[in-house]
């Protein structure tokens, strides 16, 4: 296991070793994209420092608490990173971590600055992306300095920001770990931060943002930045709007801390790039969406009047609804503007105004409030999920106010320098994300706050497309933004979300003769994605949790020890023996379609003979169900399912659904987690592919549907190809549909006058 390995040795698959940043960093550096050199102290290392050190099971535990108490989250944030920082890091960490910077230093020919960045293995993915989980240390100099940043980067892995955000994305503590990015600092005259498409809408329009110094002001929102919109296809600066840049943070040169400064007067308004360098930018911004294939969040940073690309990650809040929303001025009539700035993230919404001076003041906004505030941090996530529409003082298009506020699908207007003293406390008030105005009082046809994430969704554009493109869902809070995709329907369900969440195994309420409260569960979290759904389908799959992610809760004390629990006992294997659980389940779909929730249909997971489908078809008649009525299918997982197709066929079902995370594993017998063969993984292997069509080819002559639900869904190059082969459907994520939907659509266009021009 490597403990320290250099960027240019990794790439966008290594994601389990070094991270998303670390990941993209390297994948740039190797197709040729100025990014400044260095090294990343592996999630390995981070891992064997837990486990050598004994502290995993107590910082764990400590992270066990509500996370909407901002009181508890704090506490737990003090604990755990005590326990990180109060621990001794072994010896050989420590060394190889100091001796890389030596090497770094003599590579560069000096004693380096470097900024030590965080990078999480759950960070920075294509269905993960919010702003400023873990911390940043910029211009650290010396190999002592160097590796307590890196320890302190461990650490903000368990800040308040952190674990909320884990929560709330479905993400598992002791699942996420760090790997600590160490790189040489670029000493930025200026910077900032452009988006390669529409961060909102999806146009080919390259938004870019940038202030004097170093990029954390215009990241962090502490500085209203420059504006620049370039229409892509043109290569044409269509928009500028020139900001009042206050202060700047540059490295000082005596110290060298990084410090914070006033702009010089001759500089405040000044327009920070020259239109070669914006243009220059937008070159480097298509490079990336077209090598990645989909948009990307760049951070840049000029010196010596030299471009370098400091991160890329995908841009997750694009919902492509242009062709929804109305004029601005259709929403608000003759209403008097009190603030304006930047429109950042659409929507408009109506309520009090709550004006946020620090954490203190989070408590007091509560859902659908207007919440106003000079810039917002990531420890506000939790109240900015409450509210109605988000106002800043500070910010741009790319500040954390801005991103998070698109990624939650809540209205947002930034840099309005003068909000939290125009606007009065309980004030009532409509915000308007889409043109950048806070109107006095209530506005006609203005979105309730509680809808204010969907209002502009609610009849999204989409191409019309022969191939059906749903959604992956993974826990029922996530079925409204689901449905606000126009997705034709969910792909996947995955219903051990919802029962890891209950905290007890299914064989605790069976035990304890709660057998009828489990059946509720069940029905009221499936209730909700097929109500948000209807009529279009919901496959629901049933039980895939492995032996280890039971064990640990109320009622696993009985769970088996498994070497591997991903080839042990989960998925069919589980249901067809622990046949009292899966009555249960079956009983929640009985009731589901009872209550007239037909589109419900039942996916089972981890096939490979087809005496397992027909046993599981026999419960299903015992248990009342009408097969006739329900649609059932398996996962196609294993190359064992996909070579005897036929016979599952011959079998009766309705659908197949190709999960092809473990699909690429098992045929390649690479784990994608194993940082040593990481590398070999890659769904588009020629062996993977020919299984797949192979499969579709049989399916579509017996009339059976096909789909894809694994994460290679949600890859553009992977839906080409799979529409191509013909598949029924293409299930993708939340944030990848649209980008999907786009991909469909010109595959299948292509294919259409591909086959004109051979007539």
């Amino acid at each position: 296991m490597a403990t320290v390995v250099w960027l240019e040795e990794v790439g966008k698959d290594d994601i389990p070793v070094v991270g998303g940043k670390g990941a993209s960093l390297g994948e740039m550096i190797n197709i040729g994209v100025p990014v400044p050199g260095g090294f990343a102290v592996t999630a390995q290392a981070f891992r064997d420092f837990l486990d050598r050190s004994g502290i995993a099971t107590k910082l764990f535990e400590s992270l066990d608490v509500d996370v909407n108490n901002n009181k508890e989250l704090a506490r737990a944030e003090a604990e755990a990173k005590e326990i990180v920082l109060s621990t001794r890091v072994p010896v050989d960490i420590e060394k190889a971590v100091k001796s890389r910077y030596q090497e770094l230093c003599e590579r560069e020919g000096e004693e380096v600055f470097v900024a030590v960045r965080s990078s999480a293995t759950a960070e920075d993915l294509p269905d993960a992306s919010f702003a400023g989980q873990q911390e940043t240390f910029l211009n650290v100099r010396g190999a002592d300095a160097v590796f307590e940043a890196v320890r302190k980067c461990w650490a903000s892995l368990y800040g308040a920001r952190a674990i909320f955000y884990r929560v709330e994305q479905g993400f598992e503590h002791d699942k996420v770990n760090l790997s600590a990015i160490v790189q040489k600092m670029v000493d930025s005259e200026k910077s900032g931060v452009m988006f390669s498409s529409h961060p909102s809408t999806g146009e080919p329009q390259v938004i870019i943002e940038g202030a004097w110094g170093l990029g954390e002001m215009v990241v962090s929102g502490s500085v209203s930045p420059d504006n620049y919109v370039v229409d892509r296809a043109r290569k044409e600066i269509i928009d500028r709007r020139i900001a009042i840049k206050e202060i700047m943070a540059v490295r000082d040169l005596k110290t060298g801390d990084t410090v914070i400064n006033p702009v010089p007067k001759d500089r405040k308004e000044a327009v920070v790039l020259k239109d070669s360098e914006i243009l220059s930018l937008t070159n480097y911004a298509e490079v990336l969406e077209k090598h990645y294939g989909i948009p990307q969040d760049i951070e840049w940073g000029i010196e010596d009047n030299k471009i370098y690309i400091l991160q890329s990650r995908p841009i997750t809040t694009i919902n492509n609804k242009k062709a929804a929303r109305k004029p601005a001025s259709s929403e608000v009539g003759d209403k008097k503007v009190l603030v304006s700035g930047l429109g950042a993230s659409p929507g408009v919404a109506t309520g009090a105004v709550r004006i946020v001076t620090g954490t203190r003041d989070l408590d007091k906004v509560t859902k659908g409030d207007i919440m106003v505030t000079v810039m917002t941090m990531p420890d506000m996530v939790p109240a900015m999920r409450r509210a109605g529409a988000i106002v800043t003082d500070e910010g741009g298009m790319t500040c954390h106010a801005a991103i998070v506020s698109r990624e939650l699908g809540c209205p947002a207007v930034v840099g309005t320098k003068n909000a939290t003293k125009v606007l009065k406390e309980g004030e009532m008030v409509t915000a308007d994300g889409g043109r950048g105005k806070v109107y006095q009082g209530a506005v006609a046809r203005a979105a309730a706050p509680a809808a204010a994430a969907v209002a502009v969704g609610a009849a999204p554009y989409r191409p019309i497309t022969a191939t059906e493109v749903k959604v992956n869902v993974s826990m029922p809070e996530a079925a409204e933004q689901a449905a606000a995709t126009g997705a034709d329907g969910v792909g996947l369900l995955r219903l051990e979300h919802l029962i890891l969440g209950l905290g007890k195994t299914p064989s605790y309420f069976i035990k304890n003769g709660l057998t009828e409260e489990y059946v509720e569960e069940l029905v009221k979290g499936i209730r909700v994605v097929a109500d948000a759904f209807y009529p279009r389908p919901v496959w629901v799959r049933t039980l895939d949790a492995p032996t280890d992610e039971f064990r640990g809760m109320e009622g696993g004390d009985d769970e088996p020890f498994e070497h591997n629990p991903m080839l042990g006992w989960r998925g069919i294997r589980r249901d067809l023996t622990d046949t009292d659980h899966f009555r249960l389940e079956i009983s929640a779909f009985k009731r589901l379609h009872e209550a007239g929730l037909t589109n419900v249909g039942i996916m089972l997971p981890l096939v490979q003979h087809v005496s397992e489908l027909r046993k599981a078809k026999e419960i299903m008649v015992e248990e009342g169900l009408d097969l006739e009525t329900i649609d059932v299918g398996i996962m196609v997982e294993t190359p064992g399912a996909a070579l005897t197709i036929e016979e599952f066929i011959e079998e009766g079902l309705d659908f197949v659904s190709f999960g092809t995370n473990d699909l690429t594993q098992y045929t390649l017998a690479v784990d994608r987690n194993n940082e040593n063969v990481a590398k070999l993984y890659t769904e588009l292997h020629p062996a993977v592919l020919k299984l797949i069509e192979y499969v579709v080819e049989e399916c579509r002559e017996a009339g059976v549907k096909t789909s894809i639900c694994g994460q290679a869904g949600s890859y553009p190059e992977m839906a080409k190809r799979l529409v191509e082969i013909g598949i029924t459907s293409i299930s993708a994520n939340i944030d990848a549909v649209a980008v999907v939907r786009e991909t469909v659509a010109r595959s299948e266009l292509k294919m259409m006058l591909d086959a004109l021009r051979e007539r």
